[in-house]
């Protein structure tokens, strides 16, 4: 990168990036581990998936929000220099950081059946559905403000998570224009970038 310029990626990008996959396994965890009778019986298991999917969405969603809102307060402008990942880098590296973790955490879900059908699908599918709702909040800030956020690529964790970690030390700025990403870390559509 020349004269000093950082590499960013999209904070709610990076956020973004793991409830898809958290969805879709858990989906499919629940959807077989419902087939299964296990130990509780369905009913049990699917009532005990229902609350359990509630209470990690909701916590998903509010970790560390305070820690967001701190660094979006103090968001310096990025820089002439700095150069803007693209989603699909910034998507692709997360998941690939992660793919043991999200295929352990399946195998995880999917065995609980044996004991709690679908429980441990619907928790997985929460923790999803919470990232996504992260991502949103982060969107409605970011036009609300008008400044897409971003953290330097070298700050992420090893796996290109933690966009909030302790390794971050602030986030930078733009305009809703910038990069190829919209405001919650969404595809932006092609009649947006003309």
């Amino acid at each position: 990168m020349a004269r000093g310029g950082q590499g960013l990626a999209r904070v709610a990008v990076v956020v973004r990036s793991g409830a898809a996959p958290l969805w879709w396994f858990g989906v499919f965890a629940a959807g077989i581990g419902v087939l299964v009778p296990g130990l509780t019986g369905r009913r049990i298991g699917v009532l005990a998936g229902a609350a359990l999917f509630l209470i990690t969405a909701a916590v998903v969603t509010l970790v560390r929000r305070g820690r967001y809102a701190a660094l979006a307060r103090g968001a310096a402008r990025a820089g002439k220099y700095d150069v803007l990942q693209d989603r699909a880098v910034t998507v692709r590296t997360w998941r690939r950081g992660h793919r043991w973790w999200l295929l352990l955490a399946f195998a995880v879900a999917f065995g609980s059946s044996f004991a709690v059908p679908a429980a441990g699908g619907m928790l997985l599918a929460g923790a999803g559905t919470g990232l996504r709702l992260k991502a949103a909040w982060l969107g409605r800030r970011e036009r609300a403000e008008g400044t897409l956020l971003w953290v330097r690529v070298d700050w992420l964790d090893r796996r290109g998570g933690s966009p909030a970690g302790r390794a971050v030390n602030g986030l930078r700025g733009t305009g809703l224009a910038a990069g190829d990403a919209a405001p919650g870390g969404t595809r932006r559509r092609t009649d947006a970038l003309v």
